[in-house]
């Protein structure tokens, strides 16, 4: 089959590889209808992430038709329509009958390395390094899919794959974001980073019942989507006005009820404060750039929520501990619980609440994946989101 391949930094290969077999009596085979690139693939593809081997499959953003079973999985059969999660849970450990899928203690192989980085190993995830599983990812033209009894949804509604492909991952990681605000009537939510997982999360913060919703990016069409399509009340371009100043222009000097960083490790800025982290990055000396965790915690006001969906690797430098105590900040983060909410988001898809396929711009073949990534990278031809068919 051809797959999307990693073969160092920057550098990516449409190879011929083997076909995935079933591994195991709870496995499944999937034929890849369409797929995505995520903006947290572009972590992998710079270099960011640690423990990626030549010839790793990527994609964690897919869904397709089974074409293949073991025999342990009783509620799927081939040719069901399905969308699968990037994380891969048991549905049985402590962690998943908490729904908190992406926390599945059985579903790493590798969970020592994890360990000793983070403490505690997370899930293993679909084609995001070894130090997670070392799964081969979605974009390729089948897939293997582990507790296949648990994770895939059937679609059986005739909706689009346009319409439904996000539910794998960025819509519920938007809706997440949004939900970990707690959001009351009459609260501003401020969004950091305009691509697709900020949009989600802006409309989302609107479906849950925000008044007003600040979308903040650099990119004249980010912004113009979030406020045409997504449903931000005001925009802030960083690079033309400040974002802490403008934030209490528009708050009467409090500050937003809470704050959503959708961007994550990789933080655009400006000034000395981007030179700095860039440079810390450069001489491994931090292994992310927090500009917009840092700004989104100093202009929260007193009391409130920073909810983190943006991508973190490992440490950072420069974090304004003192704020976040002094304003008795709450900040609620994670990798998203996607199985948790695959089918509530499903029913707002249904019900016409919010049709997902806004933020796509461009549909590309299979063969076509490393131009992609340098498009969606480099923000050529207003790039927002880029779907993969083989």
């Amino acid at each position: 089959m051809k797959a999307n391949c990693w073969m160092g930094k920057k550098r990516l290969e449409v190879q011929d590889v083997p076909d995935p077999k079933i591994l195991n009596a709870r496995d499944a085979i999937v034929r890849i209808t369409s797929t995505a690139i995520c903006g947290s693939d572009l972590h992998l593809y710079n270099g960011f992430i640690p423990t990626m081997e030549k010839g790793d499959i990527l994609g964690h953003e897919f869904m397709g038709e089974v074409v293949e079973t073991g025999p342990a999985v009783k509620n799927l059969k081939v040719g069901d329509r399905v969308v699968v999660p990037f994380p891969i849970a048991c549905g049985a450990c402590s962690m998943c009958q908490r729904d908190l899928f992406s926390l599945c203690e059985n579903s790493n192989p590798n969970a020592w390395i994890a360990e000793k980085l983070m403490g505690h190993s997370p899930a293993g995830l679909f084609g995001y390094s070894h130090m997670l599983g070392g799964y081969a990812g979605g974009q390729a033209e089948y897939a293997r899919v582990p507790f296949a009894d648990v994770g895939p949804l059937k679609i059986s509604n005739g909706l689009s794959d346009d319409q439904v492909l996000f539910l794998s991952d960025i819509l519920p990681t938007g809706y997440m974001g949004a939900e970990m605000c707690n959001i009351q009537p009459g609260d501003v939510i401020a969004v950091w980073g305009c691509g697709p997982v900020g949009q989600f999360a802006i409309a989302s913060a609107k479906m849950l019942g925000a008044e007003r919703i600040i979308g903040i990016d650099r990119f004249p069409y980010r912004l113009r989507m979030a406020a045409e399509k997504a449903g931000a009340t005001e925009t802030i371009n960083y690079e033309q006005e400040s974002v802490l100043e403008r934030l209490l222009e528009l708050t009467a000097g409090r500050g937003p009820d809470a704050c959503i960083d959708a961007v994550g490790m990789e933080a655009h800025g400006h000034a000395a404060v981007y030179a700095y982290d860039r440079a810390k990055q450069a001489l491994m000396l931090e292994t992310d750039r927090p500009i917009a965790l840092r700004e989104a915690i100093t202009a929260c006001r007193s009391g409130g929520t920073v909810s983190v969906i943006g991508v973190y690797g490992g440490f950072i430098d420069k974090f304004p501990m003192g704020a976040l105590m002094n304003k008795s900040l709450t900040i609620r983060t994670g990798q998203t619980h996607v199985q948790r909410y695959m089918r509530p988001l499903l029913e707002r898809i249904e019900r016409g609440e919010i049709d997902p396929s806004f933020v796509i711009t461009h549909h590309m073949s299979l063969s076509e994946a490393p131009r992609g990534f340098d498009m969606f990278l480099h923000k050529r031809d207003n790039c927002e989101k880029v779907v993969l068919t083989a």
